[in-house]
């Protein structure tokens, strides 16, 4: 637990961690009004102590922010395809890794990324060869992009729950619905990776 004055300067060293260049014991002064180095000072030793930060012993500028997960991408695993009956996230279908920062990190959450086939999404911008970043959940809101799996197949669809029915909605006048009793949804989009 830390003190407000512990935090604010834990935050601006964050802030300062984007972007590149770690900041002077003065500039810490200046941008958390605290009025005297050495208070920064019994504030770092005290951040360090508690595994916030690390610091290079001697050297200007050398304040390291420690599991700052916030910062750093994940690293999302690539699957080629996903086959009828196996966890989503059996190791023989990863094909490598893409990073992505989430704009709100939590814990439970789980992410997978597919290459997409085909141009039935093209309307809104999800094109042949492009890559999908999902977020993992079997629930989904009418309208949401998701990727569900059907007759063993995995599909990118808007989802649409009708009376007796799920529609699964193309993005593509040229592509019709597909309709099912029942459709397993892997998760929702939540992003998209595109190579050129």
């Amino acid at each position: 637990m830390l003190t407000a004055s512990q935090q604010k300067v834990y935050d601006y060293l964050k802030s300062r961690s984007r972007t590149g260049l770690p900041p002077t014991v003065r500039e810490i002064c200046a941008a958390t009004g605290l009025k005297s180095t050495s208070s920064v000072h019994a504030h770092l030793k005290t951040l360090e102590r508690k595994g916030y930060i690390t610091r290079d012993a001697g050297l200007n500028r050398a304040i390291h922010i420690t599991g700052d997960d916030d910062a750093i991408p994940l690293q999302v695993p690539l699957l080629g395809r996903v086959a009828a009956g196996q966890p989503i996230l059996a190791t023989e279908e990863i094909e490598g890794y893409i990073p992505y920062l989430p704009p709100r990190r939590t814990s439970d959450a789980t992410y997978f990324a597919l290459n997409v086939r085909g141009e039935s999404m093209r309307d809104i911008g999800i094109l042949n060869r492009d890559i999908v970043i999902v977020k993992q959940t079997p629930t989904a809101e009418d309208g949401e992009i998701v990727v569900a799996m059907i007759d063993g197949e995995a599909t990118v669809k808007r989802i649409f729950r009708e009376p007796d029915r799920i529609r699964l909605q193309p993005e593509n006048p040229e592509f019709s619905p597909i309709y099912a009793k029942e459709v397993t949804i892997l998760g929702r989009v939540v992003a998209l990776v595109r190579n050129y």
